[in-house]
């Protein structure tokens, strides 16, 4: 039995059910309308939390042996100059 395209018993053309989700890139479709504004909320959420793990790690980094060379993150620890009395 040979199948003809034509006739509509083929491809993937129609109607299906996608259920109503709401998902920040835009759902289910991969260019949704305001792409550009839920990338950059995205983006603004991640730099944030980015920024408040810093800081709140900037504060409690403690070294309690000095290291034998510089580290990068002494330039902004705030206890650096009391753990490294060479800096």
């Amino acid at each position: 039995a040979s199948t003809n395209i034509t006739n509509g018993t083929m491809g993937g053309g129609g109607w299906f059910y996608v259920p109503k989700v709401w998902t920040p890139y835009g759902g289910w479709w991969a260019t949704p309308a305001a792409w550009k504004r839920n990338t950059a909320i995205a983006h603004f959420g991640v730099l944030v939390t980015c920024a408040a793990i810093f800081a709140v790690s900037s504060e409690r980094e403690r070294r309690p042996i000095a290291p034998y060379k510089h580290i990068p993150s002494q330039s902004w620890s705030k206890h650096a100059k009391e753990d490294d009395p060479s800096l």
